[in-house]
């Protein structure tokens, strides 16, 4: 898992005991590659074979978005998505997106991140095709809830309990 997919699943999964929660594994994982990081998520919808809410965070709220079209999938939960102008959004028609993003995320030197801004404007454009939804900005929000500490540990980052009571 992403550390801040680990941090909410940790969190969540005992305040909903009877969902189950399920992490797509990529073969390849690079947003270069983003059709075939989509594949696999296709193929876990199969495998899954359940009404599912995708959760995607980053670039994995790229690939939700992209398989939202999949009978399986009810809607999609992006957490600081990315969501480029090149990425097709009709497959969110008739399902539900909900964004949240960290106030102050963007890419660093070296440092992955997403601008609050870019999503702003992927949501928007979904909204122009009639998607329901909602976008909330988390205040001195980062790049998600949680880091990865050197012995493997989740390290949680500030504001992370805002993240996990707006999932």
């Amino acid at each position: 898992w992403s550390a801040t997919s680990e941090l909410l699943a940790d969190e969540l999964a005992p305040r909903f005991p009877g969902i189950a929660f399920v992490e797509v594994r990529y073969r390849v994982k690079t947003w270069k590659e983003l059709p075939a990081c989509m594949a696999d998520a296709e193929a876990a919808l199969e495998l899954v074979r359940r009404r599912s809410l995708l959760v995607g965070f980053s670039m994995g709220g790229a690939v939700s978005i992209g398989v939202a079209a999949h009978e399986a999938a009810s809607g999609v939960v992006g957490l600081a998505p990315w969501m480029p102008a090149r990425l097709p959004l009709d497959g969110l028609r008739g399902k539900r997106l909900d964004v949240i993003h960290g106030a102050w995320d963007r890419a660093l030197p070296g440092v992955p991140g997403v601008s609050a801004a870019s999503s702003r404007r992927g949501f928007e454009r979904a909204r122009s095709l009639g998607v329901e939804g909602s976008y909330t900005l988390i205040g001195r929000g980062l790049h998600g809830a949680a880091v990865r500490g050197r012995a493997g540990g989740l390290i949680r980052l500030p504001r992370w309990r805002a993240w996990v009571e707006h999932v």
